[in-house]
């Protein structure tokens, strides 16, 4: 893998092709005589060894993992992958514990070998690849392949009669899980380097994993090293599902060069159009996303909700905080109907939360949109940036916990923000409507609303960063509980304006903090 890529080359060509993003867990092969993959000699292994090797490993030059066999890899593409199978009875741990683990192979789109190993009583031992662990379908490459290819990666499983698949980690630093909802959609990622930076973005890979297996008591415990031109690091991570599945991660990393942009606990995802921007579809679907938003909860305590665009070029918003309680990205939109996808099962994607486990001092959420026409191009990231300055050779040390989810995991006694929509600004039916004025339309639901009756002096609170302001209203629904606000926003040219609103009654919040980003470029294609 060139660690120079571009993104749009890179997620186009490699992880979110249409395999990656609708991966679900594949049918088994039948049981036969087929026993665990054979284990290598044992060596001693501890998480402060593995600090110390990904210390080690930045104070040496960058090498990148080569692949062996490309001439065979290069024959296994996309659909020669779709047909590559783990057989079941080749299952790691399969009768020992509540969790099972299955290995993928290598392939046209994952041609560098990552080593596997298991952990007991701190010694380690590798897991040793062959061929016979696999079945291969019609494919004619697999009467050729050698004994030394090794695994791509690996996923978890539950060993009761469901056999659900929870986990996966599957090229450079990514992986996922498909929540509480049982649907893969966005993922995580180690680290992110540069991302949204006018040069290319890097991505560091997981090299080696070690696995420790989980009893009924204790969470799977996942060890990674982890490399790249501009920084090692090495990953405890202990990973269950109670409901949702849980991931608490500590992250020791280490600096080989200065990083101008350093991305902690980085998601990515999809978000191509909703009903906020549905004028830039070319699908007959109402709404296509993996996600529809970003949450925040600021170290002050305000609840914000970020609803995503689809820009006509990068976008960087910054969020400043210090100490976050947590940020994610969201699915809100759970219904069907808002998507009408009877395979991509929008309504079911799961959300994603990062949650620290200690201060992380100041410095920012960062959000960045990447303009997308197709949906199997993840255009999304969301990770924290210290405010500090990443040197060559200084460390640092991340703890946080993932919540792979439905909805938010500390919810807030608050309406929220449920619909964003634009139109032509103005007086409805009035001919020429306004050029520059854009009306914004806001569906805020739950929390105290639920309790308010419709006279009720209910404020809508609004400010922009540029442009004009006017109209603003806001009212209950006839026959619900859900309040609506709308306003006009006048803004010439291209440059963003970020507006604030929430609804107030008195001096009592009764929402979270809807913001966004209005693009005035968005009014040019309601003309």
């Amino acid at each position: 893998m060139n660690p120079c890529l571009t993104r749009r080359t890179f997620l186009a060509g490699a992880l979110l092709t249409p395999l990656l993003r609708f991966l679900n867990p594949l049918p088994q092969a039948a049981a036969g005589a087929m026993t665990p993959p054979n284990l290598g000699p044992p060596q001693p292994f501890s998480f402060d060894g593995l600090r110390e090797q990904a210390k080690q490993l930045a104070g040496r030059p960058y090498q990148a993992p080569a692949a062996r066999h490309p001439e065979i890899l290069v024959q296994i593409d996309y659909d020669a992958y779709r047909q590559i199978r783990y057989r079941q009875e080749a299952t790691l741990w399969a009768q020992q514990g509540p969790y099972a683990v299955q290995f993928f192979h290598l392939g046209k789109l994952f041609q560098a070998p990552v080593q596997i190993s298991v952990v007991s009583d701190g010694m380690a031992r590798e897991v040793l690849y062959s061929p016979r662990l696999f079945e291969f379908g019609k494919s004619a490459f697999a009467a050729t392949l050698p004994d030394d290819m090794g695994f791509a990666g690996f996923r978890v499983r539950d060993t009761d009669v469901r056999h659900r698949e929870w986990l996966a980690f599957l090229g450079a630093s990514y992986f996922r899980s498909p929540g509480a909802l049982d649907q893969y959609g966005l993922s995580a990622r180690g680290i992110a380097i540069g991302t949204g930076l006018p040069e290319p973005e890097e991505f560091p890979v997981f090299t080696a994993f070690w696995l420790e297996p989980a009893t009924d008591s204790k969470p799977l415990l996942i060890y990674a090293l982890l490399d790249g031109p501009s920084i090692s690091g090495a990953y405890r991570i202990q990973a269950s599902h109670p409901g949702g599945v849980i991931m608490d991660v500590e992250a020791a990393l280490f600096a080989r060069t200065a990083i101008r942009r350093l991305g902690i606990a980085p998601m990515t995802t999809m978000f191509w159009y909703s009903e906020t921007n549905h004028m830039q579809s070319r699908d007959w679907r109402p709404e296509i996303h993996d996600s529809d938003g970003l949450a925040l909860w600021t170290g002050t305590g305000e609840r914000i909700w970020r609803p995503l665009n689809n820009p006509p070029a990068v976008q960087t918003s910054s969020f400043f905080d210090d100490n976050p309680k947590g940020f994610g990205l969201f699915q809100r939109d759970r219904d069907f109907e808002n998507y009408q996808d009877v395979d991509a099962f929008s309504e079911r994607r799961p959300s994603l939360w990062v949650e620290p486990l200690e201060p992380w001092g100041e410095g920012f959420v960062q959000l960045v949109e990447i303009p997308t026409e197709y949906e199997t191009e993840d255009n999304i990231v969301a990770y924290w940036t210290p405010k500090a300055p990443v040197q060559a050779g200084s460390s640092w040390t991340f703890k946080y916990r993932l919540h792979w989810v439905a909805e938010e995991p500390y919810p807030a006694d608050l309406g929220r923000a449920i619909a964003t929509r634009l139109g032509r600004g103005g007086v409805a039916g009035v001919k020429p409507p306004p050029a520059n004025k854009t009306r914004i339309v806001i569906d805020f639901a739950g929390g105290p609303l639920a309790e308010l009756d419709k006279e009720a002096p209910v404020e809508l609170v609004l400010n922009a960063t540029r442009g004009t302001l006017a109209n603003k209203v806001a009212f209950q629904l006839a026959g619900t509980q859900r309040w609506r606000a709308f306003f006009d926003i006048e803004a010439t040219g291209r440059d963003p304006a970020d507006v604030r609103a929430y609804l107030r009654l008195g001096d009592r919040p009764l929402t979270e903090t809807w913001l966004y980003q209005h693009l005035p470029y968005y009014r040019t294609l309601l003309d």
